[in-house]
């Protein structure tokens, strides 16, 4: 649905992305991570045809958005960076005034979008008495208004509270359910996206560092909170199972290691442990260890 091609751009001197590559599926939920300044960002914005890479391709079900931007984002909605509206008509009003400059006005379809996203009481209202809840809606509700099959969002949950942060993510994951929607958003909330997502690409200066689905982060290595001593042949032991140490603490073994047999050597090599217990590798584990 989605294929992003060696993409390269730099601002200045400053590289923004370094030969990005990743494939969204049909149907798939894809979280794009990284600190600020990674590039996330820009590569929703050659994605949208709003920043020319300096090389490579952004194709939607295979039209390049490069060369032909009007047909590739035909079936794409997008909240991208702060939505922004008239703050003096009501939100009915912007919806119909935003949604004329891309294609007709259906009232009927906006009123039962309107409605999804939890807006009819207040659709009426100026966008200035809104909260920064609804804004979100109203954005979102833009985003849908083209009836899109690919769907991109730019930190959608910034600034929402946790029930706000809830109803998102069964929002989306239901229309993902009903539509077979794709999407793919950037965040910094990695415990949704952990929940959301089926893959995750994580970028780092402007480089991917790692792709990978979510539901692999278990099945990768194990995790162990550790309490051990003398640490450095501890290290040693570890080390020669095909594990290491990750911090202070806390080490990884690879699937098929024995964990038994690995604390049965700590102890055979003279080490006191004093503790040894499994952790569930998440996803912030992973981030950290990919853009330290």
């Amino acid at each position: 649905m989605l294929h992003l091609d060696s993409l390269k751009k730099s601002f200045g001197r400053k590289p923004a992305l370094d030969d990005v590559s990743f494939e969204v599926g049909e149907g798939e939920i894809y979280g794009l991570l990284g600190h600020n300044g990674a590039g996330k960002s820009t590569t929703l914005g050659i994605i949208l045809g709003m920043v020319a890479p300096d090389a490579g391709e952004a194709r939607i079900r295979g039209v390049s958005v490069q060369r032909k931007r009007a047909e590739a984002l035909r079936h794409v909605g997008s909240i991208f960076e702060s939505p922004s509206f008239y703050e003096y008509l009501s939100g009915w009003e912007n919806l119909r005034i935003l949604a004329s400059y891309s294609g007709p006005f259906d009232a009927d379809a906006a009123r039962e979008i309107v409605g999804r996203v939890g807006l009819a009481g207040r659709i009426g209202s100026k966008v200035r008495t809104y909260s920064h809840g609804m804004r979100q809606r109203l954005a979102l509700a833009q985003a849908l208004l083209p009836m899109p099959r690919v769907l991109l969002l730019d930190e959608p949950t910034d600034g929402l509270d946790p029930e706000g942060i809830k109803w998102f993510r069964d929002f989306i994951l239901g229309l993902r359910e009903e539509r077979g929607m794709t999407v793919l958003f950037n965040s910094h909330l990695l415990a949704e996206v952990e929940q959301m997502c089926d893959r995750v690409a994580i970028l780092k200066q402007g480089r991917r560092v790692y792709e990978g689905r979510v539901s692999a982060l278990a099945e990768d290595e194990k995790i162990f909170e550790i309490d051990v001593a003398p640490a450095d042949r501890a290290v040693g032991v570890i080390e020669a199972a095909g594990g290491g140490m990750l911090s202070p603490g806390r080490m990884s073994l690879p699937p098929d290691a024995d964990p038994s047999a690995v604390v049965a050597a700590m102890v055979g090599a003279g080490v006191r442990v004093s503790a040894f217990a499994p952790v569930r590798r998440s996803l912030e584990d992973l981030y950290l260890e990919m853009t330290r």
